[in-house]
């Protein structure tokens, strides 16, 4: 407090006598104005005149004063003559006396204002800031005689040959001895700011790309960290030294290297021209996609070094990019990050910045933006488990364990045993599992959010099949909590009828991932899933361009093969009956997909081959037109497809009809060939490729010679009713009489 009042009293102190100083040399100022206004200024001399002496005497007077002796009489006539002559008049009618030459204004001679440059003040004891200024300089330029195109052309090639030499000098010998010539990287970065206007663009463009390329070389296998200040005032070798200086010059250069980059791509952005008038507006997008594309290279070459988040953050909002090329080159990069990404950190990092950026634009960006997340390499994550799992087991036996159940020698070998074992724990370089496995946790949890999000949202969003196509690939990792709530919204999707048929599919998949994996404890039968499968089977499109049979018969493998203790028989041959009707309209590549998937129903259901007797089972008739597979009386028809199948054009589709025909034996005359023996996954691959690479597949597995006859041309094949579109081939059979 006393401290506290002494500083109040300096500064009222301080104040007061602030304050009478102004006082007094406001009071000095009054004055000496008070001074000037009284002050008269002293007349000229004058002559008083004598009181009654008349003018004629005065000038009689005036002549006699004169000193006459020393004139001349011409002299003397003259100065008479001058003084009885007027006074001179001007043109604006005054008197040209003393004072009005005083009135007129001077001419002085005009001078040009020049450019004056203000420089630092200096400080005097005596008079205090004494502004500082210089002339501007001016740039004398110099002018040369005009250059003809050609000469311009000739100019440029060579500078551009000189330019291209010293890039090709300087990386040459960063490569050769990255260490010493460290020095080197500044002066290549340097001419990223290339003016001269002839080849400033391409100069650029390739010192771009050449830095790019000596960093993916130079830069070590390990993330650079900043010494601490303990580290920096210790003294080490002169190796270390030297190695030190090139990592702090190495991570400085790259840090210098992507901000140029970055800041050539805000440039395009924001239409701006810096770096002087080398470069126009048109030439920054060139410079602009080429920043982008050395910035994907480095985000995919170098995961592991510095500042790779923020190369994410660069890349992640140009994959929303309104151009198009420039979208896809950011969205393949990162799906080869995420393809290559074993560790997981990475793939947590871009998923975090993907999840901020479609939150923070509203879900307002392209599809391309959540396929990449397909790309994630995560099979497993982890569970939540009992207390008794998550209890820390016991790695090493403690002293008194040993000393009781080992003897002295034991105990020395045990002893040398755990320090081995520590010692590999601490230089093994790859990540342990338990990590990773919460890497992939945190990511797909991430993923689990912005697929929710949307679906609660937008659900008439552009991003909805992205997001049902990620829901069936990721289903059965969800949490089992989420089971519920995620099947009432993929039902309510399903029977609002706004989805495309590619979109149900996905919807499908996703419930019965769902189901088959964590929730088979769960007791929900999906009938409405089944049920709409089975009304839309006969909408697949048949055309060439044909995608969806893959994910057809994926969802059958998942509805029907891996759940066939909760699939009733009905079900079963319902399914099997319109499958075989589908492969009438389908293309030979789908038609072999779907018989190989009638071919696992039949092993998987042995009471199927009912359906190849012509005997009715039961009462009834059977009702295709019916949507419902429980009702529709499966048991009273049969699979007479095959029969026209087996006269069909493509000698695979004829294999596989009879091998069904004879009850899809596994030995003996009528089973397949070993080459033709598919699981369910080669099947999804087989109906996902043309037509022309299925005859090549056939050529190589059931040694069959294909001889093509291009002057042939496109025909169709009638065959009950059914169009068969006939491709250009002529498939002999070597392995067969026909």
């Amino acid at each position: 407090n006393v401290k506290l009042d002494n500083k109040l009293k300096n500064r009222q102190f301080k104040k007061e006598s602030t304050d009478k100083k102004h006082r007094k040399e406001q009071k000095k100022l009054r004055a000496a104005i008070k001074d000037a206004a009284l002050k008269t200024p002293l007349p000229l001399e004058r002559y008083k005149k004598r009181p009654g002496v008349c003018k004629d005497e005065e000038e009689e007077e005036f002549v006699e004063s004169l000193p006459m002796d020393m004139m001349d009489e011409d002299d003397l006539e003259q100065i008479k003559a001058m003084a009885q002559k007027p006074v001179e008049i001007t043109r604006k009618g005054e008197q040209q006396g003393p004072e009005s030459y005083e009135k007129k204004p001077r001419k002085m001679q005009l001078t040009e204002e020049k450019e004056v440059i203000h420089l630092l003040p200096i400080k005097d004891k005596i008079r205090g800031l004494i502004p500082q200024s210089m002339e501007k300089p001016e740039d004398e330029a110099v002018t040369g005689p005009a250059l003809t195109p050609q000469e311009q052309l000739k100019l440029r090639t060579q500078k551009l040959t000189d330019r291209k030499l010293r890039i090709a000098s300087l990386g040459s010998d960063i490569l050769s001895d990255p260490t010493t010539n460290i020095k080197k990287l500044k002066e290549l970065r340097a001419m990223l700011m290339e003016t001269d206007p002839y080849v400033a663009v391409t100069v650029r463009k390739l010192v771009m790309v050449s830095l790019m390329e000596v960093f993916k070389d130079i830069v070590p296998s390990y993330r650079i960290r900043p010494l601490t200040e303990t580290e920096k005032a210790s003294k080490v070798k002169k190796e270390t030294q030297q190695l030190r200086e090139f990592e702090e010059g190495l991570v400085s250069q790259y840090k210098f290297y992507l901000e140029n980059l970055e800041q050539t791509v805000k440039d395009w952005k924001q239409k701006k021209r810096k770096r002087s008038e080398a470069v126009s507006l048109q030439s920054y997008k060139g410079l602009a996609e080429v920043a982008i594309r050395c910035i994907c290279e480095l985000l995919v070459a170098l995961p592991h070094f510095n500042f790779h988040n923020n190369i994410i953050v660069m890349v992640v909002p140009l994959m929303n990019d309104p151009v198009k090329r420039v979208s896809d080159m950011c969205c393949e990069a990162v799906k080869k990050l995420l393809k290559q990404d074993k560790q997981g950190q990475a793939s947590l990092g871009t998923v975090k910045v993907i999840s901020g950026l479609v939150k923070s634009r509203n879900y307002d960006v392209r599809p391309e933006l959540l396929k990449v997340l397909l790309c994630l390499r995560i099979k497993e994550v982890e569970v939540k488990k009992d207390t008794d799992d998550t209890a820390p087991k016991k790695k090493f036996m403690n002293y008194k364990d040993k000393k009781k159940n080992l003897s002295r020698m034991q105990r020395k070998w045990k002893k040398a045993e755990e320090k081995l074992e520590k010692e590999l724990l601490e230089a093994e370089a790859s990540e342990s599992k338990d990590k990773k496995l919460k890497l992939h946790t945190e990511t797909l949890n991430i993923v689990f959010l912005i697929y929710f999000r949307i679906l609660k949202k937008a659900q008439k969003s552009i991003l909805l099949p992205s997001v049902l196509e990620g829901l069936a690939k990721f289903a059965h990792l969800i949490n089992l909590e989420f089971f519920d709530d995620l099947l009432n919204v993929l039902q309510h999707l399903i029977q609002s009828g706004d989805l495309t048929y590619r979109e149900s599919l996905h919807c499908i998949q996703t419930a019965f991932n769902i189901l088959s994996g964590q929730g088979d404890v769960l007791n929900i039968d999906p009938l409405k899933f089944y049920t709409h499968l089975y009304k839309t089977l006969l909408k697949l499109n048949a055309g060439a361009s044909n995608d969806d049979i893959s994910i057809v018969l994926r969802c059958l493998d998942v509805m029907l093969t891996k759940r066939r203790k909760q699939v009733t028989l009905q079900r079963a041959l319902a399914f099997v009956k319109r499958l075989s009707t589908l492969s009438l309209h389908t293309l030979p590549n789908a038609t072999v997909g779907i018989l190989a998937s009638n071919r696992t129903l039949m092993h998987t259901f042995p009471k199927c081959d009912i359906l190849l007797d012509n005997e009715a089972q039961g009462s009834g008739v059977f009702l295709p037109e019916l949507d419902e597979p429980e009702y529709c009386n499966p048991q009273n028809t049969a699979l007479w497809e095959l029969h026209t199948l087996r006269r069909h054009y493509h000698p695979v589709v004829r294999r596989f009809a009879t091998h069904l025909c004879a009850g899809a034996p596994s030995e003996g005359s009528g089973a397949l060939i070993v080459q033709l023996l598919s699981t369910n996954s080669y099947c999804a691959d087989i109906a996902s490729r043309g037509s022309l690479e299925l005859s090549t597949e056939c050529c190589n597995r059931g040694q069959m010679i294909f001889t093509r006859f291009s002057t042939w041309r496109s025909r169709s094949v009638s065959l009950c009713g059914y169009h068969f579109a006939a491709e250009p081939l002529l498939l002999l059979d070597v392995s067969t009489s026909q």
